[in-house]
């Protein structure tokens, strides 16, 4: 392919925003001989667009430095501010700041849009630095400037700068109202297509920072399309891709979920990157069942400085393990104590629902009142339906355990239908489980058996295989003819009942107090309407369960 020839392939290539194409074209021109500059800057866009950063950075740098030559500051300048921001979303923070000041060296007291990039990067500088007060007023002026000099480009990052710092500093409802007009933005064509990328992930983000997850998902969606029209085009990065993964899981596609996760996990390949692509791995692997690999992403994300919690607690459990899981789930939520902290507790709100879970799990009811009743509160604070529904879950769960089940049953299809709001699958199927339980122990156990029946349709469908092993146990426990349901933990005590054990035994074997035993053996009885501790015997052998 001739020089001429090239170009013009890379420049077609760039006008239909086939940017694989155009990448590879002006490469392969520029191995002939140097590129101009404006075609420079193409090939730092294609290359950026494309997932090559690497010569994206190589690019600018030539174009920035061909502009000088030509006596071009302002122009020079811009390709600074790519470089500094691009940098940035990298998490190179002290490269950004050295493009950074280079730029205002080189554009000095110029009027011009590109004085605004540099408000721009001041403020994503400022609010790194943990001062968002400096961070709102630099982006205020970076708008003022984008305004005046109509560029879509600029005032369009800096409405999503103001409004992810607005939403970062509990602003939420100012916040997302100009991320909402960013997106109008974007979704009609008005911004370049790397304003267009930058703003799509980072309005994800900030929605997934909120737990919104609608908001979220609607936006993953128009990415999606968005990127389907380009060719090549690799906008997913970083923590963007991870939260697309998890959106992925919420609505029970989880084998393009862990693909996601995957990709993350390549871009995060650095020992010193973010935990979070291999933490949701793992918990992907935790729900599958693949315990061996769940550890091992587990272990990566804690090796790139993520504490692995909620879910290697939630592994513990599912392995037997409770006491580890009932201790690590209590040291996470402790390091997580301030609901008044930056994040407005959402930090809590992600933990509590598992804390529930195994407070549960080891008999600690009262535990688990005080975690479901902290995230009700929190639900109520924060006005996120994700949040609504993890809450109304909870406590269904607890009033549950503490026998009230008319009460569980009110909680629990809220619950239900908050999930299917969500078009949540896999934890609308957890919630019908507990329904399940509830209408069989109150005798009804036609609905009973459609709530299980409905529950363990969604489980097969996902592969959900510790959820579907757990689902045939409750189903074995709460058959009809039974008068109640039996927790785990007195499943475990009628065992060892039946295998012959006095109180005493079966407190030494399970690390209780025969005080504790005493009273878990009254509750068998009742629950089972027996009247002694032969009769709870013979049941346990003729239902299995020893």
């Amino acid at each position: 392919m001739t020089l001429s020839a090239a170009l013009e392939r890379g420049r077609s290539a760039f006008d239909a925003r086939a940017w694989a194409d155009t990448y590879a074209a002006l490469r392969s021109a520029d191995g002939e001989g140097p590129l101009g500059v404006e075609d420079l800057e193409r090939a730092a866009t294609a290359a950026y667009l494309s997932g090559h950063d690497d010569d994206a950075d190589a690019y600018w740098t030539r174009a920035h430095r061909a502009w000088l030559s030509q006596g071009e500051p302002t122009r020079a300048g811009r390709c600074g501010c790519w470089l500094s921001l691009t940098a940035l979303l990298r998490g190179e923070v002290a490269r950004s700041a050295g493009w950074l000041a280079r730029t205002q060296r080189v554009l000095g007291d110029s009027a011009c849009a590109e004085q605004g990039y540099l408000q721009l990067l001041t403020g994503l500088h400022a609010l790194a630095g943990g001062d968002p007060e400096a961070s709102l007023r630099h982006h205020g002026r970076a708008l003022a400037i984008g305004e005046e000099f109509a560029d879509a480009d600029l005032t369009t990052l800096a409405r999503l700068s103001l409004g992810d710092t607005l939403v970062k500093a509990q602003r939420v409802a100012e916040g997302m109202l100009l991320l909402d007009e960013v997106m109008v933005a974007v979704t009609t064509g008005e911004v370049s297509p790397i304003a267009a990328g930058i703003t799509y992930c980072a309005v994800i983000v900030s929605c997934q920072s909120i737990l919104d997850l609608r908001r979220a998902t609607e936006w993953t969606e128009a990415l999606g399309e968005w990127c389907a029209s380009q060719h090549g085009l690799v906008p997913f990065r970083g923590q963007c891709l991870v939260h697309r993964s998890e959106i992925l899981q919420v609505h029970g596609r989880w084998p393009e979920a862990v693909a996601e996760a995957d990709r993350a996990c390549e871009v995060f390949s650095l020992p010193a990157s973010p935990g979070m692509a291999f933490y949701q791995r793992a918990e992907l692997h935790r729900l599958w069942g693949e315990y061996d690999q769940a550890e091992g992403a587990y272990r990566q994300a804690a090796a790139r400085a993520l504490d692995p919690q909620p879910g290697l607690s939630l592994l513990r459990l599912e392995q037997g393990r409770k006491d580890a899981a009932a201790s690590g789930i209590r040291r996470a939520l402790a390091a997580a104590r301030d609901v008044h902290g930056p994040d407005g507790g959402r930090t809590r709100a992600q933990l509590l629902p598992s804390y529930v879970e195994i407070m549960l799990a080891v008999d600690d009811v009262a535990a688990a009142r005080q975690g479901a009743e902290e995230l009700d509160q929190l639900a109520a604070r924060l006005q996120a339906p994700l949040l609504r529904a993890r809450a109304e879950q909870a406590m269904g769960a607890v009033l549950l355990a503490e026998d009230d089940t008319a009460a569980a049953i009110e909680r629990l299809t809220g619950a239900c239908h908050a999930w299917r709001e969500l078009d949540a699958p896999y934890d609308m199927a957890r919630v019908r489980t507990l329904l399940g339980v509830a209408c069989r122990r109150l005798g009804d156990h036609d609905s009973g058996q459609m709530h299980l029946d409905a529950a363990r349709s969604v489980f097969r469908e996902l592969g959900a295989a510790p959820d579907l092993t757990r689902l045939e146990r409750l189903a074995l426990r709460t058959a009809p003819g039974a008068r109640g349901v039996l927790s785990d933990r007195e499943v475990e005590v009628l065992r060892l009942v039946a295998s012959g054990r006095t109180n005493r035994g079966v407190a030494e074997a399970l690390f209780l107090s025969e005080k504790t035993v005493a009273r878990h053996v009254s509750n068998i009885l009742t629950k089972l309407g027996l009247a002694s501790r032969s009769a709870a015997t013979a049941y346990a052998y003729e239902h299995g369960l020893v």
